[in-house]
């Protein structure tokens, strides 16, 4: 599998010239997890972020009895873990592997490195986090409208 190729599918790196693409793949590193298996817990700490390149994951929060919420499931070219970078907080779910699957991993330490090559490349992918915090939140609020 060549990472580059898959990592220009994502919104996360759209509008990322072909050479970018080239070094965050090789600053990724693929991580295998089984079905069932959890990536992170609510409460780590975080200082990486995701992305899908087979199968599924699920985000959970407990509810008031502490049973696991789905608050969403994420597939091929999704990503996730995304928050923790940009706010440095703890992670605010836990993400499960609904499936086998296969992630790439950049760590804060990868995006600074290539935030020192490609300026303008990091911009955009700060922009195209941005627009996805923006859908992911409009989504949310949609939801708790229903729910009023």
């Amino acid at each position: 599998m060549n990472k580059a190729e898959v990592l220009q599918k994502s919104r996360l790196f759209e509008n990322l010239l072909p050479e970018e693409i080239e070094m965050l793949a090789e600053l990724s590193v693929m991580r295998r997890y089984k079905g069932g298996e959890v990536v992170f817990e609510k409460g780590d700490v975080g200082d990486s972020l995701f992305m899908v390149v087979e199968g599924d994951v699920e985000v959970l929060l407990r509810d008031g009895s502490g049973e696991p919420k789905v608050l969403a499931t994420l597939g091929i070219h999704d990503f996730f873990g995304e928050m923790s970078l940009i706010d440095k907080e703890y992670r605010s779910a836990t993400v499960r592997a609904k499936s086998d699957c296969a992630l790439l991993l950049l760590t804060h330490e990868n995006l600074h490195a290539f935030s020192k090559a490609f300026r303008e490349g990091f911009t955009w992918i700060t922009v195209n986090i941005a627009r996805v915090l923006s859908q992911r939140l409009r989504e949310t609020n949609r939801r708790l409208a229903e729910k009023l």
